[in-house]
């Protein structure tokens, strides 16, 4: 017994001392642990290490309300060595540095629609695209009719910091001709003549646009991935609609938005007791042009995807233990793998073949 006192009353001195000399030398080891931590980061890509094939990244999972632990609505699809993002929420860009995803190498950047939750992380990633690589052609960014409205708009915005930044760096460091960017955008054919536009189709990969319902939202589009035996959908914000189903036929993966009506509601009571009936009125409202987590079931059930992953996560959960409260019954309706959506996720679809990978990149 005493020499079990003895060695803790060791161990306590010995934790003592160097926590004594860490504050001593508090600088010195905050130095070099800053220099560690910029060695591992600056310049950090994944995107080599990853095996050929078709990649999700979750760079934002979240939605118009606060959450700290969710970036604003935000998808990464790497096909081989290319990189698209797929809508620009707050703190997106953060989490793409985070995770290890180069905005400086995006090739374009697609938009399902232009609610302020997709768009408003689009100034930061504009950013990092022409300073990362200091590009001398703005970031692609393709979306239904009006997109080149709206980036014009964030180019206006930001047209004094552009100045800015170029006469401070110079125009070597960073060209004029890559700041902010150039929106494309593509029309869907009328309603009843199709409902899918293909934007791209080229060295293996394939990507087509789809019509999705969020009226009055409109237009509103989700996106469909194929490259090399490989695909993922993407919804967008929409309601359950064969569209939907029809374009998610037999896929890896279906990344679907979901709304918890349940959980909506208590929020709206809480609003409606505090006399915020603005507020209660909304979450009524926001009910009816979203998904539930047991309608996007229905959606992967029925179009046969092979594993469904919810994001635009509403209500917030900030916390894994709400899950099954959010899922509510999903389960009932889809068999397979059902994930609610992280920031940081990463889910790898080698080529030719059925493996999906799923690992964390923060």
């Amino acid at each position: 017994m005493r020499l079990v006192k003895r060695i803790l009353l060791g161990l306590v001195a010995l934790g003592l001392l160097l926590a004594a000399l860490a504050w001593m030398f508090q600088r010195e080891v905050g130095t070099r642990l800053l220099q560690r931590i910029a060695h591992q980061q600056v310049g950090r890509n994944v995107v080599p290490d990853l095996p050929d094939g078709l990649h999700l990244a979750l760079c934002g999972t979240g939605s118009p309300f606060p959450d700290a632990s969710r970036a604003g609505p935000c998808s990464v699809i790497i096909a081989g060595d290319r990189i698209f993002i797929v809508d620009a929420g707050e703190g997106a860009a953060r989490n793409l540095g985070y995770m290890g995803i180069p905005v400086g190498k995006a090739e374009a950047l697609f938009l399902t629609h232009f609610h302020s939750d997709h768009i408003d992380g689009l100034s930061p990633i504009m950013l990092q695209h022409w300073g990362l690589s200091s590009a001398t052609s703005p970031l692609s960014i393709y979306g239904p009719t009006g997109v080149d409205k709206v980036v014009d708009g964030f180019r206006a915005a930001y047209v004094l910091d552009y100045g800015y930044r170029i006469t401070h760096h110079t125009e070597k460091i960073l060209p004029s001709g890559g700041s902010g960017g150039k929106g494309i955008p593509f029309e869907l054919p009328p309603k009843g003549q199709g409902d899918t536009v293909v934007l791209m189709d080229d060295r293996g990969l394939k990507i087509t646009a789809f019509r999705v319902q969020h009226s009055p939202v409109e237009p509103a589009v989700g996106y469909r991935f194929d490259y090399k035996g490989r695909t993922i959908v993407i919804s967008g914000d929409t309601t359950k609609t064969a569209a939907m189903i029809a374009i998610a036929k037999d896929v890896d993966i279906l990344l679907h938005e979901a709304l918890q009506p349940t959980l909506v509601k208590i929020l709206g009571d809480e609003f409606a007791s505090q006399k915020m009936e603005n507020m209660s009125h909304v979450m009524r409202d926001i009910i009816t042009y979203h998904t539930t987590p047991e309608e996007a079931a229905q959606v992967a059930s029925e179009s046969g995807a092979k594993q469904l992953i919810f994001n635009h996560i509403v209500p917030p959960m900030p916390v894994r233990f709400g899950y099954p409260a959010f899922m509510g019954d999903a389960a009932q309706f889809y068999k397979g793998p059902i994930t609610v959506g992280e920031d940081g996720m990463l889910f790898s679809l080698p080529a030719n073949s059925s493996e999906v990978v799923k690992k964390r990149l923060m």
